[in-house]
C-alpha cells in the first residue's frame, strides 16, 4: 500500500510539474512572443500587395499624347455585400458585356471575379455601387509608335523607364506606388476576395516635351525618302527654335534598322558646315575686309606635304565667295591668319568638344583637341571641318547661335512638367550658355550663309516666296578611326527664313551611294522638301504673322505670267551633262487632299510647290494630268475648309 502511494505521489508531482510547465510555456507564448507569433500568423493568412502608379504621360507641345497609360481593370463582387443583387447584377452584366444567364451564375458564388480587362469608360457606373472590387492594371501605351521612338525610349518589363526619355524622366513620371492587403488561405493562395488598400497609388507627372509632332513625322518622313532615294547607310535631322533652343524634330534612322538617337550619340567631320565657324573668328577680330581677296589658286594649292583643291576654282574670292562656293582654298588661306587659340577657343564657344546639355541619359561631346595636339596642318584641316568631331545636336545648337544674334542657348526636349492635377511644376526657359559673336558678326555671318542658297551651293534648298541661309558640307567618312575609301557624309545646315530665323535645320545622310554623294543634290534637297511640307501644315511652330512680312505673297496673275518662274536648277558642282533635258512628269491629281498630304504628293514626283492659300487643295498650274519637267515648280492653289 506504501509503495502504491508513493507511486500516486510521484504521478501527482509529475502531472503538477508538466502543467506547470505548460502554463509556463503559455506565459511565455502569449505574453512574451505573442506579437512575434500573431505576425507569423497575420503572415500566413494575409499579403501585402503593390497597386502601381499610373505612369505619367508624354506630349509634344501641341498636346498630342506621344507616351500615355493605359489603366485598365479587373472587376470583383462581393454577392453578399450587393444591395440588390438581381438589379445590381444586371447593371454590371451590362457594362461588362455579359449575359443575364452568365451573370446569374457568377452571382451564385460568394465572390465573383472578371478578369477583363475593362476600360475606365466600362467600369465608371460601378465605381460606386457597394460590393462591387476594382483592381486597376497600367500598361504603358504609344499612340504612334514609330514616331519619336528613339528620342521618347520605351520602359522595360518592370515598368520602369529602360532607355530615351522614359529612362531619362523616369523620377518624374513614375509616380508613388501604393499598397493593399490580401487574404490568403493555410496553403499560402489567394482567396477570391476583394483587396483592402492600405496606401492608394500617386500618379507620375505629365511631361510636355519640346517635340512638333508635325515637324517630326515630316522629318522621319524626309529622311525616310531620302535614304531610299540615295540608298545611304543612315541620316540625322534635327530642327530647333533658335529663340529657345526648343527641339523640334529629331529623327535617326540607320540601314541595320536600329532604334538609336545617333543624333545625339554619333559623330561625324562636319566638312565645310564649319567654315562658317572659321568665318566668325575673322569676322570677329577684323582679319578680313568685305572686298579683300585672295587667289584660288587655279583649284590646287599646295600647303606643307599637302595639296588642297576645290571642285570649280574661281580665280580670286573674297570671304563671301570662300562660303558661297564653298572653297577649301580660299577658307584655308583666310584661316591662316588666325591665332591657333583663337580658332580653337572660337570653335569651343560655339559649343563643340563638349556635351549640349540636353535632357537625355546619353550624349556625345564630340572631339576638338587642343592646340598644343595639334600638328602644322591642323589648322588648314578645322578650317575646312576636319580633325573636329560633332553632332547633329551639337551643329543645330551651333548654327542657332547664328539664327539668335550670336547668343548660344542650351538646346532642351522638355517644356513643361504638369502635376496630377494639372498645376504646372517646370516650364522652360530659355537657358543662356554664353554670347560666341556680336550681333552684327552674327548678321553678317547670316548674309554669308544667304549667299550659298541665291548663288551657291545651296540653291537645291531655295524656296519661292521665302530665302533661306544655309551651308552644304561634304566629308570623307571616318569609320573604325579611319578614312572610309569612296565614303562620304553629306549635310547640310539652313536657317529659316533667313531675316529673323525661326527653325535651324540640321540634315546629315551617311554614305550616300545612289548618283551624286554631293550635300547640295543629296541634303539641300531634303531641306527645300521638309520646309515646303512644314509651309504646309497648319500646326507647325511657326509664327505666320512674322513669316507673312519676310515676302511678298504670290499671286495667281504673277503665276499665270510667269509659268515657271523657278527654274529647275543645275546641281553643284556644274558638269556640261547635267544640263541636259530633264524627264518629264505628270502632274498628279491633289485636288481635296489636306495641304501637307497634296505637298509630299507633288514631292514624290520630283516637283517643287509654291503656295498659295491655305487649307485644303484646289488646283494646280499646270493642271493635273499635264507634263513638266522633273524640278520644276508646280504652283498649288488651296483655300479653307468649307
Amino acid at each position: 500500500m506504501a509503495k502504491f502511494t508513493t507511486r500516486l505521489q510521484v504521478i501527482e508531482v509529475a502531472l503538477f510539474a508538466g502543467l506547470g510547465a505548460l502554463l509556463i510555456r503559455a506565459a511565455q507564448v502569449q505574453v512574451f512572443q505573442g506579437h512575434r507569433w500573431a505576425s507569423e500568423a497575420q503572415a500566413q493568412r494575409t499579403e501585402r500587395i503593390v497597386l502601381p502608379a499610373r505612369r505619367g504621360g508624354l506630349f509634344d507641345r501641341h498636346g498630342t499624347a506621344l507616351a500615355l497609360t493605359q489603366e485598365t481593370y479587373h472587376v470583383g463582387v462581393a454577392v453578399n455585400e450587393l444591395h440588390d443583387p438581381d438589379r445590381d447584377g444586371a447593371l454590371i452584366a451590362r457594362q461588362l458585356r455579359l449575359s443575364p444567364g452568365d451573370m446569374r451564375q457568377s452571382l451564385r458564388k460568394r465572390y465573383a471575379y472578371f478578369a477583363g480587362p475593362y476600360t475606365a469608360v466600362d467600369v465608371q457606373p460601378l465605381r460606386a455601387m457597394r460590393g462591387v472590387h476594382l483592381e486597376s492594371v497600367v500598361n504603358r501605351f504609344y499612340p504612334q509608335p514609330e514616331l519619336a521612338q528613339a528620342v521618347i525610349g520605351r520602359v522595360g518589363d518592370d515598368g520602369r523607364g529602360s532607355s530615351g526619355l522614359e529612362l531619362e524622366l523616369d523620377s518624374v513620371l513614375a509616380g508613388k506606388p501604393g499598397s493593399a492587403v490580401v487574404l490568403k488561405d493555410r496553403a499560402g493562395r489567394e482567396y477570391a476576395s476583394p483587396a483592402r488598400v492600405v496606401a492608394d497609388p500617386v500618379p507620375g507627372n505629365d511631361v510636355v516635351l519640346t517635340l512638333d509632332a508635325e515637324l517630326q513625322d515630316i522629318a522621319q518622313r524626309a529622311l525616310d525618302d531620302a535614304l531610299k532615294r540615295t540608298n545611304a547607310d543612315g541620316g540625322d535631322v534635327v530642327m530647333i527654335d533658335p529663340s529657345s533652343g526648343e527641339v523640334l524634330a529629331m529623327a535617326s534612322k540607320r540601314r541595320d534598322r536600329s532604334v538609336r538617337p545617333s543624333a545625339l550619340l554619333d559623330t561625324f567631320e562636319p566638312g565645310s558646315i564649319a567654315k562658317i565657324f572659321a568665318a566668325a573668328a575673322l569676322l570677329t577680330e577684323r582679319l578680313v575686309t568685305p572686298n579683300e581677296r585672295v587667289s584660288g589658286e587655279g583649284g590646287r594649292y599646295r600647303l606643307a606635304h599637302r595639296t588642297i583643291t576645290d571642285e570649280e576654282p574661281l580665280a580670286t574670292l573674297t570671304l563671301a565667295d570662300a562660303i558661297r562656293v564653298s572653297s577649301n582654298i580660299a577658307m584655308v588661306k583666310f584661316a591662316a591668319r588666325l591665332a591657333p587659340e583663337t580658332q580653337y577657343a572660337t570653335l569651343r564657344e560655339f559649343g563643340f568638344g563638349a556635351p549640349t546639355g540636353v535632357e537625355f541619359p546619353a550624349e556625345a561631346a564630340g572631339r576638338l583637341r587642343l592646340p598644343s595636339d595639334w600638328s602644322g596642318l591642323s589648322a588648314a584641316s578645322l578650317a575646312m571641318g576636319y580633325e573636329l568631331a560633332v553632332t547633329p545636336l551639337q551643329v543645330a545648337a551651333a548654327y542657332g547661335a547664328l539664327a539668335n544674334d550670336g547668343l548660344l542657348l542650351e538646346p532642351a526636349l522638355v517644356r513643361q512638367v504638369r502635376g496630377p492635377l494639372g498645376t504646372v511644376e517646370y516650364r522652360h526657359r530659355p537657358e543662356p550658355v554664353r554670347r560666341v559673336v556680336s550681333p552684327e558678326v552674327a548678321g553678317q555671318l547670316r548674309e554669308l550663309l544667304r549667299g550659298v542658297v541665291e548663288g551657291g551651293t545651296g540653291t537645291e534648298a531655295a524656296l519661292a516666296n521665302f530665302s533661306v541661309a544655309a551651308k552644304t558640307g561634304t566629308a570623307r567618312r571616318v569609320v573604325r578611326g579611319r578614312y572610309a575609301p569612296g565614303q562620304y557624309t553629306a549635310s547640310f545646315a539652313a536657317l529659316f527664313p533667313a531675316e529673323r530665323p525661326q527653325i535651324v535645320l540640321v540634315v546629315k545622310i551617311d554614305n550616300p551611294r545612289n548618283g551624286s554623294y554631293f550635300a547640295s543634290q543629296t541634303a539641300a534637297p531634303v531641306t527645300r522638301s521638309m520646309l515646303e511640307q512644314a509651309l504646309a501644315a497648319r500646326d507647325v511652330a511657326l509664327d505666320r504673322a512674322r513669316l507673312s512680312t519676310a515676302a511678298p505673297a504670290v499671286t495667281a496673275a504673277d503665276v499665270e505670267e510667269e509659268p515657271g518662274a523657278t527654274p529647275y536648277v543645275v546641281p553643284w558642282p556644274y558638269h556640261p551633262d547635267t544640263a541636259a533635258t530633264l524627264p518629264q512628269r505628270t502632274v498628279p491629281d491633289v485636288a481635296g487632299r489636306n495641304l501637307r498630304d497634296a505637298v509630299y504628293a507633288l514631292h514624290r514626283r520630283g516637283f517643287r510647290v509654291v503656295l498659295q492659300g491655305w487649307g485644303v487643295a484646289q488646283r494646280t498650274t499646270p493642271a493635273a494630268g499635264d507634263s513638266a519637267a522633273a524640278g520644276s515648280s508646280v504652283t498649288l492653289f488651296a483655300a479653307p475648309h468649307p
